[in-house]
């Protein structure tokens, strides 16, 4: 792609975010999340490929009816109650279709159906970017709403993502198929602990986001599609392949690793709550989860390829690379979390 159309795009994806971010009217806010979607369009068909063309209009047809579901909600509110602040207090109703058109803006079940197919149709590159920075907007819109969402209907989305998530990507083999389940997962524990601690859920967003950068940049070193090509990862790359699985480990939620943090933190609020029952189902849930990500480490760093003695191995990373730092924050932030909690 040409650099400056490449610069455009990548800057209108920050506008666009910037406008949504720092909006207090719902049409301004939607107005941003357009330009996002619009953005997003030519980075996903910059590979003139069949996959990536059926990918983008599946996004497209789905992020279209989630805006129009966004700016018909907002004109109902508007309509009940005469305000278009984000701020002020939602109508029940408005609520409800908010949260829903929201929901399907970030792919949590049962809306979920779009992402697999999309990441899998995209780039790596723009995988990374569809779930990470797109879902910066829609996230800061619904904490902004968290206070008049239902919270039952906030319970029920995320316990169906966290299964969804976990149960569609036992079976997976591709990548960035696996990742879109395992963003479909974590989406759910955020949207369960939404109303009860918004804090907490931008604390979760916060990591799922460091985690799933360190794993996309990881696999975009290793040049990396499916499961199988990594069994060479580890001859190529030892030191990086060790530190990718403590990296897949902390995305589960393992102790000690960073990625158990928010997990901890929001069964702790759940029981706080008076929600036991509803804390151990959502644990167990995790388990789904946990099997995909043993799989995907098995392949990394415990499978060895037949190699000849005589290859040279690959320096660990490449030079002026971020990802050294991020690999360190992946896996060793635990032992700051009380500093972590108290900046939230």
């Amino acid at each position: 792609m040409n650099p400056y159309a490449l610069s455009v795009l990548i800057s209108s994806l920050a506008m666009g975010t910037i406008v949504t971010l720092s909006s207090s009217h719902w049409i301004l806010a939607w107005i941003g999340l357009e330009i996002n979607t619009l953005a997003m369009i030519p980075l996903m068909t910059k590979n003139p490929h069949p996959r990536a063309i059926e990918a983008a209009t599946k996004y497209f047809l789905t992020q279209a009816a989630a805006s129009a579901l966004i700016l018909f909600s907002s004109t109902l509110n508007a309509f009940f109650l005469g305000e278009w602040t984000i701020f002020t207090p939602t109508h029940p109703a408005s609520a409800i279709f908010l949260s829903i058109a929201i929901a399907m803006k970030l792919g949590v079940a049962p809306f979920h159906f779009w992402l697999p197919e999309v990441l899998q149709g995209s780039t790596l590159q723009t995988g990374l970017i569809l779930s990470t920075w797109q879902k910066l907007a829609p996230i800061t819109l619904l904490l902004q709403l968290s206070q008049s969402t239902n919270l039952n209907l906030l319970l029920t989305l995320g316990l169906l993502s966290m299964i969804m998530g976990g149960w569609g990507g036992i079976n997976q083999t591709q990548i960035r198929k696996g990742l879109a389940f395992s963003s479909i997962a974590h989406l759910g524990w955020m949207m369960v602990i939404l109303k009860i601690s918004p804090q907490l859920a931008l604390l979760n967003f916060f990591f799922y986001t460091l985690l799933t950068l360190t794993l996309f940049l990881t696999f975009i070193s290793l040049n990396t599609k499916n499961m199988y090509e990594l069994s060479t990862s580890w001859s190529k790359t030892p030191t990086l392949a060790a530190l990718s699985m403590l990296s897949l480990l902390s995305l589960s939620g393992l102790p000690p690793l960073t990625g158990f943090m928010p997990k901890w933190l929001i069964a702790h609020e759940m029981i706080k709550q008076d929600m036991t029952a509803f804390a151990l189902v959502i644990l167990l849930s995790t388990l789904l989860s946990l099997f995909f990500y043993l799989r995907l480490t098995y392949s990394l760093s415990l499978t060895l390829a037949p190699n000849l003695s005589s290859s040279y191995t690959s320096w660990f990373f490449p030079p002026k690379n971020m990802l050294a730092p991020l690999m360190i924050f992946s896996i060793l932030l635990l032992p700051i979390s009380p500093m972590i909690t108290c900046m939230f």
